[in-house]
């Protein structure tokens, strides 16, 4: 990661996505209890992800619904602070069904890098979340590399 912003000054942030089976919108502290529902009952899906095997997120034993509060107060001050993009995924309803994080990459190959989750009670919205968020990358943000974790073997 370089000292250069993440993106550059006075790029507006494009409007999320949505489509007939889900939507994206900024994640923020007002998700906090239904995020938490989501990704605590979901930890080994979750893992079973792309991009989500060698880390530590989501710790194997949950964690306390204040620390996950703290966790989505700094994705909203980092998407505030231009260094770092989190989505909540939600479903028709509005229920939160997973999440989608665009940071700046450590790779120097590479901007940003884009990791997504849903639920396991929504497992057939991975690939639909990841190809949606994938043209959405490439038509509307300022990246030239994007390290997304494939699906089912694409790109």
């Amino acid at each position: 990661m370089s000292d250069a912003p993440f993106v550059p000054h006075g790029f507006a942030v494009p409007a999320p996505p949505a489509s007939d089976r889900f939507r994206l919108e900024p994640l923020g502290p007002r998700h906090n209890r239904a995020d938490h529902a989501a990704w605590t009952s979901s930890i080994d899906h979750i893992r079973a992800t792309p991009g989500f095997g060698r880390g530590s997120w989501p710790p194997p034993s949950g964690m306390a619904l204040d620390e996950n509060l703290a966790d989505l107060q700094r994705h909203a001050d980092d998407f505030a602070g231009r260094k770092g993009f989190t989505y909540t995924v939600l479903d028709p309803e509005g229920t939160v069904v997973g999440c989608v994080y665009i940071y700046p990459s450590h790779d120097p190959g590479a901007d940003a890098e884009v990791r997504s989750w849903v639920a396991a009670t929504h497992a057939d919205l991975d690939r639909p979340v990841y190809d949606t968020v994938s043209t959405w990358l490439t038509k509307d943000w300022p990246f030239n590399a994007v390290h997304y974790a494939s699906r089912n073997g694409h790109p």
